[in-house]
């Protein structure tokens, strides 16, 4: 099997049966929106003794969007702010490299699947809006990102 279709496979199966999507209940709650295309994601959070708690997004749009979201959520649930710190930079600098990085799988995890998307503009917005939104509720949440 082609790595390629590996990681189309990764990015179906979290947009199928999507990870830590419900409904947002948490004190801290935040609304993002991708006006280019209509994605959008209400994403709850809550941090404590210095680990990501809680997390529960819910949200409509593009397959990019709904498995990246969902690919977030398991990468960041449970880490310290600091390792979702490393994790956010890393696939940020991902999204933005226009298919020159590759990224590092044991920081990305799944995350890695999403490399491709970066080769198309339009789409980098989808994958990231959903850890904009984390970056968001973290730094309401009082982490520094």
């Amino acid at each position: 099997m082609e790595l390629d279709s590996l990681y189309q496979e990764v990015i179906l199966d979290h947009y199928k049966k999507p990870h830590h999507k419900g409904l947002p209940t948490g004190e801290i709650q935040v609304h993002h929106v991708n006006p280019n295309c209509g994605d959008e994601i209400t994403l709850s959070l809550a941090i404590k003794e210095g680990k990501i708690q809680d997390l529960v997004w819910d949200g409509v749009g593009c397959s990019i969007s709904q498995a990246s979201a969902s690919i977030m959520s398991d990468l960041v649930s449970g880490k310290s702010v600091a390792e979702a710190r490393e994790a956010l930079a890393q696939f940020t600098e991902l999204m933005q490299s226009k298919g020159s990085l590759k990224g590092d799988e044991e920081v990305l995890e799944d995350a890695i699947a999403l490399a491709g998307v970066s080769k198309f503009p339009a789409r980098v917005k989808c994958a990231l809006l959903s850890w904009m939104a984390f970056k968001d509720a973290a730094i309401q949440n009082g982490a520094i990102l």
